[in-house]
């Protein structure tokens, strides 16, 4: 029997498969959440970030789409992976096909902004190393109007990519997908928890 959560379908028990991918807009927790998933199901973690970006944040999703397509194929061979991001294109050419699970985070845009400044913040502060080589300058999302401003970005795509994955859940396109809609960090903790109950039983 399938339960909704937040109009999403999920499995009894959170019982998700051996395929995932968390998805959500940029400080929605995707990495982190992800990578505790994947510890749990004892299973490879792959983030779509580290694969696109290269030194001098040249994303390869603009450069080389070919490359980076390859690049996500490679990571996710197994019968098992957890994969963090979103990339919507690329992950519904190549990954959703094959899903058991999608996962997304779909958090309040206060709380997204406020965790994207912290978070950059602390990197720009640190000199935190992002996916190889490259740093993040804090002061450059706040100019809003430059292309590269990850704020704008959370910002001015909020909405679109909601109506998009409301319109992914309740199509029949992607019927064979369970759909997990987790709308707060308090939901976010109790998924995670029940998954990782669910895979202890089984290891």
């Amino acid at each position: 029997m399938i339960r909704r959560v937040h109009g999403s379908r999920i499995a009894p028990d959170a019982e998700i498969g051996g395929r995932v991918q968390v998805v959500g807009n940029s400080g929605s927790g995707k990495s982190t959440l992800a990578a505790r998933l994947a510890e749990a199901m004892g299973a490879p973690f792959v983030e779509l970030d580290a694969l696109n970006w290269l030194p001098g944040w040249v994303g390869l999703n603009q450069t080389d789409p070919d490359r980076f397509e390859r690049r996500i194929r490679d990571a996710t061979r197994g019968e098992r992976w957890v994969v963090a991001g979103s990339y919507e294109k690329f992950s519904r050419r190549v990954l959703w096909p094959r899903l058991d699970t999608v996962v997304w985070l779909d958090l309040p845009l206060p709380l997204l902004v406020g965790r994207f400044l912290r978070r950059s913040w602390r990197r720009s502060r640190s000199g935190e190393l992002v996916w190889g080589t490259n740093r993040e300058w804090f002061w450059r999302h706040l100019l809003v109007w430059r292309h590269d401003s990850l704020l704008a970005w959370i910002i001015t795509q909020h909405r679109r990519k909601r109506r998009n994955m409301l319109a992914c859940m309740s199509g029949p396109r992607w019927a064979q997908i369970r759909f997990v809609r987790l709308a707060s960090p308090r939901e976010v903790e109790a998924f995670a928890a029940a998954v990782f109950s669910v895979w202890s039983d089984q290891m």
